[in-house]
């Protein structure tokens, strides 16, 4: 099998790194810094340079830049791909990308599919990406059909050698609305929190939670960007029920009120409970 891989940052890295964990699998890959490109040619990480010249040799093609550029390749690239390639992206919200990339697969005869691989780490770059970051993960799809049987069995054959876990199929809506709450809220408050003038004391103070609620402020701010806007309506509603429930704690604090400050932990406390099944 051969797949081609469009950015070879952490993801992109990453998807060519377990890929050629199969001996099977040849990585064809293309990246805008052409040094990164090179690197990963030697490291063994690709095993060639992806072009429109040889895009037909591609099975699978995966697109793991950022949004603005995976839309602006794969609109260069429609041209150029067979019928028989399954083009997927690894972005971070759908609607967009989906808007942009079914109607291409139908004018041009190949497949798309939305993919979101739910696996990341507070790093970015190729130096960072590691063939195992996806084992046991889940893998987001959205496809163009939900009753395509047949091509979803072909997307978990393709995938195989990257190890996901699990598949999940949904929407793009129901995937962006998920996500603004899973991912995106988390980014947004860590990197808020750190911003406290009391955060250049932590050092002999902090543990565990500081460590789990700071550990994604390290983002990277071109391209989380991008993504927050592409998906500002979801977003903006998570953030103004946040706001709302901490002037809750807020008002408990000030007021003195100590029942109603209880009550409203253990809320929270049930609510993880519920949800977690612990």
């Amino acid at each position: 099998m051969t797949v081609g891989i469009v950015g070879l940052g952490l993801i992109g890295g990453s998807l060519a790194k377990a890929f050629k964990r199969s001996p099977d699998v040849t990585v064809l890959a293309d990246n805008r810094n052409k040094s990164i490109l090179e690197f990963a040619k030697l490291s063994g990480a690709v095993d060639g340079d992806l072009s429109f010249e040889n895009i037909a040799r591609c099975e699978l093609l995966l697109l793991a830049t950022y949004p603005e550029s995976a839309k602006e390749y794969l609109i260069k690239a429609a041209p150029h791909i067979p019928p028989y390639t399954v083009v997927m992206d690894c972005l971070g919200t759908k609607r967009e990308i989906c808007e942009t990339a079914f109607p291409l697969a139908e004018k041009y005869g190949f497949t798309f599919v939305g993919g979101h691989p739910m696996a990341g780490t507070q790093h970015s770059g190729f130096k960072y990406a590691r063939a195992e970051l996806f084992d046991g993960a889940p893998m987001v799809i959205v496809p163009h059909k939900y009753d395509d049987i047949e091509l979803f069995e072909h997307i978990k054959t393709l995938l195989k050698p990257v190890g996901f876990g699990s598949i999940t199929v949904t929407t793009a809506e129901k995937h962006d609305e998920m996500i603004a709450f899973t991912s995106q809220m988390a980014h947004i408050v860590s990197n808020a929190y750190i911003k406290s003038p009391t955060a250049g004391g932590h050092k002999g103070f902090s543990a565990g939670s500081y460590k789990d609620l700071t550990r994604v402020a390290w983002l990277n701010p071109r391209m989380w960007t991008e993504l927050f806007l592409e998906n500002g309506d979801n977003l903006v509603k998570e953030l103004d029920f946040l706001i709302d429930r901490l002037s809750e704690y807020r008002s408990a604090i000030i007021d003195k009120d100590e029942a109603y400050l209880e009550r409203i932990l253990d809320e929270g406390r049930r609510r993880k409970s519920e949800i977690d099944g612990k």
